[in-house]
């Protein structure tokens, strides 16, 4: 399993903290196709999701949280 460090996260995005959140909310999107479960070497979610932040290939955007009135 590939470890990724914090600096590495943070380097794709604002801070390491954000990109956690981003690959998070990624892998559960994925978790809702469908995957081949005969493989027993698929990859973890998670680490997909990571993969595909640190690599550059993922495009996220903030939306600021709107305040209760």
């Amino acid at each position: 399993m590939r470890v990724f460090t914090p600096g590495e996260v943070a380097a794709h995005s604002m801070n390491k903290y954000l990109g956690v959140l981003v690959s998070a909310k990624y892998a559960r999107g994925l978790n809702e196709f469908p995957r081949d479960r005969s493989s027993s070497k698929e990859k973890k979610l998670t680490t997909r999701a990571l993969e595909e932040l640190t690599g550059g290939n993922m495009t996220y955007r903030v939306v600021p949280r709107r305040r209760a009135e």
